[in-house]
């Protein structure tokens, strides 16, 4: 019976960690490691959604993303989407893209909880990646 309660509360744990991924999320540049924004990571119709919620050491007041293309083009960065489709497989979230509004680009993503608090985000171009790793937002 106590093997059977164990399985039962590790089964309570990875699912609550699956979950994890969900909440607001601050983002830190790669290169500079300065905080850039805060972002809402939601489900919706199945599928896993990020939002920028909140700019951080910002210049100016209300940015466009003017170097974004198609239905991104001069719209505010603050709210924008920028985490699309993504899907659980196994551990990791993928099958979806990420917006980077400082260049426009659109990536394949895959974003995967390393601990409770750290987020690792990695956008792909081909086989070339690079990966970001955010904190959980207070």
């Amino acid at each position: 019976m106590k093997y059977v309660k164990f399985l039962i509360a590790l089964l309570i744990c990875l699912s609550t960690n699956a979950q994890d991924i969900f909440g607001k999320w601050k983002t830190i540049d790669d290169e500079t490691g300065e905080e850039k924004s805060i972002v809402n990571i939601y489900k919706k119709e199945g599928k896993i959604y990020g939002d920028i919620v909140e700019l951080l050491n910002n210049k100016k007041p209300n940015p466009l993303c003017d170097v974004c293309k198609g239905k991104n083009k001069n719209k505010p960065i603050l709210g924008m989407t920028i985490i699309n489709n993504m899907k659980p497989e196994d551990d990791v979230y993928e099958g979806g893209t990420i917006l980077n509004p400082s260049n426009g680009k659109v990536y394949k993503c895959r974003l995967k909880m390393e601990e409770p608090n750290k987020l690792q985000v990695r956008g792909y171009v081909a086989f070339f990646y690079k990966t970001q790793y955010w904190v959980r937002a207070e």
